[in-house]
């Protein structure tokens, strides 16, 4: 293979290694294939262009004309002249699917559904970087900077996943970057001629191996180095704690610390999927759970809160965590003059929901849960470490069901200084519209809670406002003033801005986000789906704590101590479960015969049902997608380990039992048994000298090799053998060469040492004569068809050149 054709394949193979990373972001992952064929093309136009040769530029201009060609056949085809041509037709739906996969970015979590839009980014980003790649590589012959493009590819899918793009595919994208600066030392080193060393190749004196064993110290000497690059960057951030981690920590991700006391949660805004959940044509169950609550109505199944409000977005803040205690801390700011009622709830989540947060009643006191979860006291919230999600999980949580009247809301003195100075905080970007709508709406009220109150039913009630889920959603300062003008939002809309509004007026809130409390069944639980995804405002009143509203019309339920009509109590025990609602965990709620498709929707065809239909609503992989994905990593993992399969199936086959019993049958198995011996010495460090006797050779083999008693013995009768079989006239058969081999291999494997027994058993240096084979195959394949076209193209010079006469 020349080095143009390594250079190329090793680009080919770097940018979709690095591309490797973007995997996790969309399923399914068959875009993958597209991007690969189409590199393809881009590599095989440049190989002929610079085979003709043509200019670099023109080379670099042919790449760009097939990439449009393959792009408008994969996405414009029937917009496109002749299904292939860009027109002015094709070229604007192409730009309506960027923008819609643009939007499809915001609008999906990961792992994102494969839309044609995203199809479009994913392809044409990875093959606009794998066509830099090949120009600078391969037309310029510049493969360092080749690793700029290859990096930015790789940060990409790392800055989409929030820094989760994992260990493994920065490993596979740095991998295929070393292959391409190796591939360009090679070829350079080759443009030098002969280099002197290593073990003699057959068949080729002109070559690099051809000598000694310096041959091959070059390319050892770049593979030792890459090697070192790459587990200095993985293992020296270990060592700063500037680096928070290094590769193989979290980095600020959604949890850290691992299963010790500290630790910190950095949460990802889970309301970038909200209303897709909110939009799905199909419900589908989340969760389903068994209480002992009278009514069910106010509990909200909680994940987690946002108590930061930078002027761009709500989310949480970095807090430290630690692990689960058995008893949580009594709620913040929870008076004992306030009644409760203890609730006890057991939950069962569907296995087709993946959740870092775990949903729980608000404010939940004991969580009874296993796997690695940690808690994070100032949002009450549970956080799956260590890849922990809610998938399949089954837990109990006792929570309090708070139930303050409004009188003693009203009575609420001012909250502690700290904790109003953090939740009162608005950004000096927010319009003024927004504070100034604040105060006219809440004009007369006499306290925090009659503003409250006023803000809650002016959203819902009388201020015009009209629930939409198909608005476009957002989360910024001017958001908030578009949508007090506009008047049409869901639940994202109307939760930030009352949250927004009741901080500009002093009042301490924040945003929780979670599950409304589902829909019951006819066997006495709760089916919670997916379009019951929920946000709502919590504003804190010293006394009773943190207390939910519910300011979005049409949605969720109003709490009870909005309303003017709270009837007074006193503190009670906790609340006896009803007849109908046993608080015990059912393993799955039974599921009718009948199950009709209204049925399903609500979920009591029982949670098997739910979870089949969630899994078969076709976001999943196909079978072709998993087989080709499956066989893929199959051979990705075979890689390591060809060269031991190799010399195994090598060394049975020159061991194995023999054909013929003439002279020539006699010769080759001797030889092929000497063979054996002189690769095993070499995967043991002992490299070949073909230019000695076999008697010679044996001498250095004992001599280097260190062999003593019956390995040396061995040694020097097999040797015999060979020159028997050589040059004797009637060569005498010589039996036990198979056991002389085996008793040889024991000799070497007893004098090296560890590291040499595990360099010969997991890569023997023998190996690389497999390597040598495959070149010289298509050294030969690429000679026969070299000749072939040589007199196809004289025979077709030939017939132009005869004249008319001739030819008649």
């Amino acid at each position: 293979m020349s080095g143009r054709a390594r250079l190329t394949l090793a680009s080919w193979g770097a940018t979709l290694m690095a591309a490797g990373a973007l995997l996790p972001l969309v399923k399914p992952a068959n875009w993958i294939f597209t991007a690969a064929f189409v590199l393809a093309l881009v590599s095989g136009v440049g190989t002929l262009a610079r085979r003709v040769p043509l200019a670099r530029p023109l080379t670099l201009l042919a790449q760009v004309a097939v990439v449009l060609l393959a792009l408008t056949v994969f996405f414009a085809r029937e917009q496109a002249v002749l299904w292939l041509i860009p027109g002015p037709q094709a070229v604007t739906h192409a730009v309506e699917l960027f923008q819609a996969g643009a939007e499809d970015v915001g609008r999906y979590a990961i792992p994102a559904p494969d839309t044609e839009g995203i199809r479009l980014m994913l392809v044409g980003g990875v093959v606009a970087i794998g066509l830099l790649v090949d120009a600078l590589a391969v037309t310029f012959r510049r493969a360092a900077p080749a690793g700029l493009p290859l990096l930015a590819l790789y940060s990409v899918a790392a800055g989409l996943s929030g820094g989760g793009a994992g260990w493994l595919w920065f490993l596979l994208a740095a991998s295929g970057y070393l292959l391409l600066l190796l591939a360009e030392g090679r070829d350079r080193l080759s443009q030098w001629g002969r280099v002197f060393g290593g073990a003699q190749r057959p068949g080729r004196p002109g070559s690099a191996g051809a000598g000694g064993g310096a041959a091959f110290a070059p390319a050892r000497t770049g593979r030792r180095i890459g090697a070192v690059a790459m587990g200095v960057a993985m293992v020296v951030p270990l060592a700063l704690p500037g680096l928070s981690g290094g590769l193989f920590g979290n980095g600020g991700g959604e949890s850290g610390g691992g299963s010790g006391p500290g630790g910190t949660i950095s949460a990802v805004n889970p309301l970038v999927s909200l209303q897709d959940n909110l939009r799905q044509p199909e419900d589908r169950e989340v969760l389903r759970y068994r209480t002992n609550a009278r009514d069910t109505s106010g509990l909200y199944m909680r994940l987690v809160a946002l108590d930061q409000f930078d002027g761009a977005s709500w989310k949480s803040s970095v807090r430290p965590i630690e692990d689960v205690p058995k008893q949580l801390p009594w709620p913040e700011g929870l008076s004992q003059d306030v009644k409760v009622s203890e609730v006890t709830t057991n939950l069962v989540a569907s296995e087709a929901y993946e959740q870092r947060w775990l949903p729980m009643p608000y404010p939940a006191g004991r969580v009874d849960i296993s796997g690695k979860w940690r808690f994070e006291p100032a949002g009450r919230m549970l956080v799956g470490d260590d890849k922990q999600t809610t998938s399949g999980v089954r837990y109990q949580v006792s929570s309090l069901d708070v139930q303050p009247t409004s009188r003693q809301l009203a009575a609420a003195g001012s909250a502690p200084e700290k904790l109003r100075a953090e939740y009162t905080k608005v950004p000096a970007s927010l319009p003024a519209d927004v504070k100034a709508t604040a105060r006219e709406v809440t004009k007369g009220a006499r306290n925090d809670y009659e503003k409250a109150v006023k803000l809650q039913n002016w959203f819902a009630e009388d201020g015009g406002f009209r629930y939409d889920v198909e608005v476009t959603s957002g989360t910024g300062a001017q958001a908030i003033s578009r949508f007090l003008k506009d008047k049409e939002g869901f639940c994202v809309h109307f939760s930030f801005s009352m949250a927004a509004m009741a901080r500009s007026l002093g009042i301490p809130a924040r945003v929780a986000v979670g599950f409304m409390p589902g829909t019951p069944q006819t066997d006495g639980s709760v089916s919670v789906g997916i379009r019951d995804a929920h946000a709502w405002p919590e504003l804190y009143f010293d006394g009773a704590g943190w207390m939910r509203f519910e300011p979005t019309p049409s949605r969720g339920s109003t709490p009870a101590y909005t309303r003017q009509d709270t009837p007074s109590g006193t503190a009670t025990g906790p609340a006896q479960p009803e007849q109908s609602a046993s608080a015990q965990p059912s393993a799955a709620p039974s599921a009718s015969e009948s199950c009709t498709p209204q049925m399903k929707k609500l979920g009591d065809c029982g949670p098997d049902a739910a979870v089949a239909g969630a899994e078969s609503d076709g976001s999943g992989p196909d079978a072709l997608t998993v087989v080709l994905v499956t066989l893929g990593v199959l051979v990705v993992l075979a890689l390591p380990f060809l060269p031991v399969l190799w010399r195994t199936r090598v060394r049975a086959r020159r061991l194995g039992p023999g054909g013929g019993r003439g002279p020539e049958d006699l010769a080759v198995r001797t030889l092929a048994v000497w063979r054996e011996i002189t690769d095993t010495a070499w995967d043991y460090g002992v490299e070949p000298d073909e230019s000695m006797t076999p008697r010679k050779t044996a001498a250095r083999m004992v001599r280097l090799g260190e062999l003593q008693g019956e390995p040396a013995d061995a040694v020097h009768r097999v040797a015999r053998a060979v020159e028997e079989a050589l040059y004797a006239p009637r060569p005498v058969p010589a039996a036990g060469l198979a056991e002389e081999a085996a008793l040889v291999r024991a000799g070497f494997h007893a004098s090296a040492g560890r590291r040499g027994r595990l360099r010969a058993a997991l890569a023997p240096r023998s190996a690389v004569r497999l390597r040598w084979a495959a070149s010289d195959r298509w050294s030969s394949v690429t000679t026969v068809w070299a000749v072939r076209r040589q007199r196809l193209v004289s025979r077709t010079a030939s017939l132009l050149r005869r004249t008319p006469r001739e030819a008649g």
